[in-house]
């Protein structure tokens, strides 16, 4: 890219320190410069669209210009544009947008603790286990266990939870106390001539063991994504969910579903827990919650987290957490507006049948020599690329063959995210069947067009 001096591309190099982003090949690269979206399109400074295949960052369910949401922000700007909720006050958005979230959760829930992103609930939720285990008189059980390829946030302790190298090196990460266990890919981790159901078989027993190692009593809690997102979108295999819950239920431990990329619709159901059939003690949602237009998280406690809190927030007198925006009216407003929308126009049973075609067009992909897997559920899937389908391997560079592609798909017009060589997609709910004919197409140009550069590398 070619920066012209006091450019947006040149002022942001100057300054701007970009989150998940080589800082070094940004000086060179620059960034590209959204300026306005429209539907599931945003358009760059050169007026240029794009298809945000990614929603965002998992997130634009309603795409990039709903009215209503922008509406429902300005009408709560003008009555009430901030206030809190600490020290018993409270307003009007925030209790209706708890009460919603509670009647709209898949399992009896009780309370809605608020936070403005998905790290900082879950920061949140493992500080709220200790607190439970303190107020139980059981002390030692603190360790909470996660597992490889996850994706919690990157706030430290939520950064700990997440279960991806590049998170920890040079962080000094994981912090004590967190524990993992295996990813569930079968494709990657599933063992010669092993069935799904015995990979889920192995994987609970995997599970059982390290909590009878660490010991039973010291283990408070198991995270989990009902799909794994940035981790490679990780569709877990047949029978997992119930064997994981069976160990977790052996043992009397809590299950946190993480629901910050699968909640309000993005499965094909308003959860993933109803995808998958798990049934948790605390739901962590965010991002789709108000299309992103807004920072805004919570935390969907059952009776069985909130009531020891509570009793120790009497025995010391208060509950010593909480943020400034944590639960804003504005936001609360918007969230409400969203998932109004949602509702409305039927965006659930839309990304279950949209969803279907557009994992069918995507799996019609595989016979090409550089798909290993196409995975997904619903409005999310992955496209894992490789140069050796038997052995499912890329580039001797990780990534490399993924950041081709990525790049390839965004020269033409459609925004993706690749996490090393799996390209990612997780389009807007609002997105027609044109749109995704036109997404598949791009994809299957580039895996053609890239095959001369991906030939020039060093198979791993």
């Amino acid at each position: 890219m070619s920066m012209l001096p006091n450019s947006q591309e040149a002022r942001d190099v100057a300054y701007q320190l970009h989150p998940y982003t080589n800082a070094r090949t940004h000086q060179q690269a620059g960034p590209l410069v959204i300026e306005r979206g429209e539907g599931p399109y945003v358009f760059d400074a050169s007026g240029k669209r794009y298809f945000e295949a990614m929603a965002g960052l998992w997130s634009v369910g309603l795409g990039f210009n709903e009215k209503r949401l922008v509406e429902a922000a300005h009408k709560q700007m003008q009555a009430l544009p901030f206030y809190h909720t600490f020290s018993a006050k409270s307003h009007g958005p925030s209790i209706d947008l708890a009460e919603k979230l509670v009647a709209l959760a898949p399992v009896t829930m009780s309370k809605v603790f608020f936070t403005n992103s998905g790290s900082e609930a879950n920061d949140t939720v493992l500080k709220l286990i200790a607190y439970r285990s303190n107020a139980l008189g059981q002390p030692q059980r603190k360790k909470v266990i996660s597992r490889m390829r996850a994706y919690h946030g990157v706030t430290i302790a939520s950064a700990s939870l997440t279960g991806l190298p590049n998170n920890h090196r040079s962080f000094d990460l994981p912090l004590p106390n967190i524990l993992h266990t295996g990813s569930p890919h079968f494709y990657k981790d599933g063992a010669p001539g092993e069935s799904e159901e015995a990979f889920a078989t192995r994987r609970a027993e995997e599970l059982d063991a390290l909590i009878q190692k660490e010991g039973p009593d010291t283990i408070a809690a198991f995270f989990g994504e009902p799909v794994m997102g940035a981790g490679g979108v990780i569709v877990p295999p047949a029978t997992y969910w119930d064997k994981i819950q069976a160990v977790l239920r052996k043992y009397d431990i809590l299950l946190v579903a993480d629901e910050v990329i699968c909640g309000f619709g993005r499965t094909g159901k308003m959860f993933g827990c109803e995808t998958y059939g798990i049934k948790p003690d605390a739901i962590v949602v965010s991002k789709q919650i108000t299309s992103s237009y807004f920072p805004l998280s919570a935390i969907i406690l059952n009776d069985r987290m909130f009531e020891p809190i509570a009793d120790e927030s009497n025995k010391i007198g208060v509950l010593g957490h909480g943020f400034t925006a944590g639960g804003h009216p504005v936001g609360s407003a918007i969230a409400l507006e969203n998932l109004k929308i949602i509702e409305e126009r039927g965006l659930v049973a839309h990304a279950a049948e949209l969803g279907g075609t557009m994992q069918a067009k995507l799996r019609e992909l595989t016979s090409h020599p550089l798909v290993g897997e196409v995975r997904g559920v619903g409005m999310i899937a992955a496209i894992e690329l490789v140069l050796d389908k038997g052995r499912k391997t890329a580039a001797a560079t990780p990534g490399a063959v993924g950041g081709i592609a990525s790049r390839m798909l965004q020269e033409r017009g459609v925004i993706s995210r690749n996490m090393l060589d799996a390209i990612a997609i997780c389009p807007p709910l609002i997105s027609t069947k044109a749109q995704i004919d036109e997404l598949v197409a791009a994809i299957s140009g580039v895996l053609e067009d890239m095959k001369g550069e991906v030939a020039k590398l060093t198979p791993a």
